[in-house]
């Protein structure tokens, strides 16, 4: 993989596979030398890394190849007919809005019943303002929100974060109770549309991981490419079945690659 002189390695330790059941996982985590340029970001993603607050982090297991990176050409993104049922739902009913990230209680409220909702706070107390903001708000990059209304509620956020030619997707959540109106998928359909309306080439997902149904999902977006052995290669959208991928059991997953939908 390639290598990024501006990031520096801060923690290497093996641990507990986040995303595999009875996997033992190496995730570096680094830190940049200072505020990250949009060129530098670019880089950044199309090394395979992620970010969550102020770290980047890649997957480095010696044994196991099961993760592997996403993104989607944008220019060459082809909408499924369900995909374009759900945008149509969710311009009936949804308002959006482009800014940069903040933190109230409403954002936090959603936040949190969204976490319990879909069954990702794993016992753990109610995230507090201190924890979104390590998690979502600080960062090295420049980064955007997306929000969701119907009329005044929050139903969905969307935290984006923008280099010179690329969009991330790093994390979304919603209202559970606005679960019909399927907010994840929308979000990505909308952060693919602000990408073509301002010409960046690239949306990156995060992880794909075929055995995990939180992440499994992404494979539905497409034609995309994954990061394999150091290469970006090509693939066609694949088909999920839901019910099979519901039936998955998810390892501990870290908040910073739940699912979108």
């Amino acid at each position: 993989m390639q290598q990024l002189n501006f990031l520096k390695l801060i923690v290497d330790e093996s641990s507990v596979c986040p995303y595999l059941n009875g996997q033992t996982a190496r995730m570096p985590l680094s830190l940049p030398e200072g505020n990250v340029t949009g060129d530098q970001f670019d880089a950044i993603l199309a090394a395979g890394y992620r970010r969550s607050g102020w770290f980047f982090y890649r997957t480095h297991c010696q044994t196991c190849h099961a993760c592997e990176p996403l993104r989607i050409e944008v220019a060459k993104f082809n909408e499924s007919r369900s995909m374009r049922r759900v945008r149509r739902l969710g311009d009936e009913h949804l308002q959006i809005q482009v800014a940069a990230p903040v933190l109230d209680e409403e954002r936090l409220r959603v936040f949190n019943a969204h976490r319990a909702g879909r069954k990702l706070d794993r016992g753990e107390p109610e995230a507090d303002a201190s924890d979104y903001s390590s998690f979502l708000l600080n960062s090295f990059c420049e980064d955007l929100e997306l929000s969701f209304w119907d009329g005044d509620k929050l139903v969905a956020v969307s935290i984006t974060d923008v280099g010179e030619s690329s969009l991330s997707a790093v994390y979304c959540y919603f209202d559970p109770s606005y679960s019909w109106l399927s907010p994840g998928t929308y979000a990505i359909l909308n952060q693919i549309s602000f990408a073509k309306q301002d010409d960046y080439k690239w949306l990156y997902l995060g992880m794909f991981v075929a055995d995990n149904a939180h992440l499994c999902y992404k494979a539905r977006f497409g034609p995309h490419e994954r990061l394999r052995d150091g290469h970006w290669q090509p693939f066609a959208p694949e088909l999920i079945d839901r019910s099979q991928a519901m039936t998955m059991t998810p390892g501990s997953l870290p908040i910073s690659e739940i699912e979108y939908e």
